[in-house]
């Protein structure tokens, strides 16, 4: 295992309490199992500054203000479908600012948008209704009257090509609304059906 590379605060004491016994450097930095030049260096900054504390790292500045953030977070809800790579563009147009895929994806996940995809067949208000009412004729059913049901299912397996599934930006509770759904012919051409039942699980 590599040496650590940075101390704790409880660390950082006990290094200068035995460099000050006249402990060695290399051995304070095999008893801590960090490198010898950690250990200079914090030895180096106590003689300068007094202080053992590390200084603290700007990092890298951000290449977005708080007005680029939520105009970009804007762009992502008007337009749910919209990629990463349509996202930069219509950015980079807006504000003369060129950002990465991944200052797109850290700038939505601060605001909890992220890009999934959910499918279904088109609905009419018909079906909806329908289905409504199923849930609420059925939802006071107990075990033993699902268990005369048998439920099935089909899957599809495409021949030819990727069914491209288009993603959309959501934020959590939001994975059935119309903006997020892509609505989706099961029964187009080049594709075989498969068919299952699922008989009731015994209890």
């Amino acid at each position: 295992m590599p040496p650590r590379t940075k101390l704790t605060t409880l660390d950082r004491g006990r290094a200068l309490g035995w460099l000050q016994d006249g402990v060695s450097g290399r051995e304070v930095s095999r008893r801590l199992g960090v490198s010898h030049s950690v250990i200079q260096q914090l030895h180096q900054r106590f003689q300068t500054t007094g202080s053992a504390v590390e200084r603290p790292r700007s990092g890298r500045p951000r290449c977005t203000d708080r007005r680029d953030d939520r105009y970009l977070q804007l762009l992502a809800l008007r337009n749910r479908t919209n990629t990463r790579r349509t996202l930069i563009g219509n950015f980079r147009a807006a504000t003369n600012v060129t950002i990465s895929r991944m200052t797109v994806t850290r700038r939505l996940r601060e605001v909890r948008l992220h890009s999934r995809t959910v499918v279904r067949p088109p609905l009419t208000p018909g079906h909806r209704r329908a289905r409504m009412a199923f849930c609420r004729n059925h939802r006071r059913w107990n075990r033993q009257q699902w268990g005369r049901v048998l439920f099935t299912d089909e899957s599809r397996f495409t021949l030819s090509s990727c069914d491209a599934r288009i993603r959309a930006w959501r934020r959590p509770g939001e994975s059935f609304i119309d903006a997020c759904v892509q609505e989706h012919d099961r029964y187009g051409g080049g594709s075989v059906m498969v068919w299952a039942g699922f008989p009731p699980v015994p209890y």
